[in-house]
């Protein structure tokens, strides 16, 4: 199994067209962002093509309604198609769905999913259906062909520790996990300042153990891939200092460090295989 570690945008406001080579310097096998204004799709898609990068189209549904929800869905979806993404990540429902009514949303997203031939990774996200754990494995037992982006950061912070009794719902998510939102989150927030101090270890340590048992269940159903997004946000996920708001750390520099270190320690997994 081949890791595949994509670049999101979140925060960046450098010209594609000087950033791109960057990324491509640095090793990110593809983009993933939010889909780009109407007026900016060729140019998007232009500068994809030119340096060799595959898209993973990030999309939200939003309404008042599970019915305005699954139309949203529809309709981003739909959108993102035209992008030839290799895979979308949404973050669907809201966390004020009742359970009958995420069935409701998610039997018909999948069956719209199945229309289209593209990979729908659903996201464990504050806010949305899978905003906890619990919410989480009941509908995954519902719907086994369901496929999740795991970004477990949302429920540390959620659940206000590191998931210690939790494993058994992670080991559920691994094998339905299609995605991997490579942040580390903290009891208080879902974002520790900078992952690199040493007082954020025990964190580290627990979220690589997740995409441990992640990655150990997508090669013993066969992956050939699996696609990684050291997905750490501007401010204010990213902390800053009062009154100037300066942040605390160099984002840029955060995300690189985050997919290096996910790279070899995949690269010493697949030496040990």
């Amino acid at each position: 199994m081949e890791l595949l570690v994509f670049r999101h945008l979140w925060g960046i406001t450098e010209p594609w067209e000087t950033l791109f080579p960057k990324i491509r310097h640095l090793g990110y096998h593809g983009i993933e962002h939010i889909l780009p204004e109407p007026a900016e799709v060729d140019r998007f898609r232009g500068l994809l093509d030119r340096h060799g990068f595959s898209y993973i189209a990030q999309v939200i549904t939003t309404g008042s309604t599970v019915e305005e929800h699954l139309h949203s869905f529809r309709a981003v979806v739909d959108n993102a198609r035209d992008l030839n993404p290799r895979k979308i990540n949404c973050h669907s429902g809201g966390d004020w769905f009742s359970e009958e009514q995420a069935r409701r949303f998610f039997g018909e997203a999948l069956d719209y999913e199945a229309k289209i031939g593209i990979p729908v990774a659903h996201e464990t996200h504050r806010g949305r259906v899978f905003y906890n754990p619990w919410i989480t494995e009941r509908l995954l037992k519902v719907f086994p062909q369901l496929n999740l982006s795991c970004d477990f950061s949302h429920w540390v912070l959620v659940c206000e520790r590191l998931l210690e009794t939790e494993l058994g719902i992670i080991q559920q998510c691994a094998a339905q996990c299609i995605h991997i939102h490579a942040r580390v989150g903290y009891e208080e927030g879902p974002q520790v300042p900078d992952p690199r101090a040493p007082e954020y270890q025990r964190h580290v340590t627990a979220h690589e153990q997740w995409w441990d048992v992640v990655w150990d269940a997508q090669e013993r159903k066969g992956f050939a891939e699996s696609t990684l997004t050291p997905e750490f946000g501007a401010p204010d996920y990213l902390h800053t200092m009062p009154y100037t708001r300066m942040p605390v750390a160099d984002l840029w520099d955060i995300c690189n460090w985050q997919a290096d270190r996910q790279r070899s320690r995949f690269s010493r997994r697949t030496k040990k295989a």
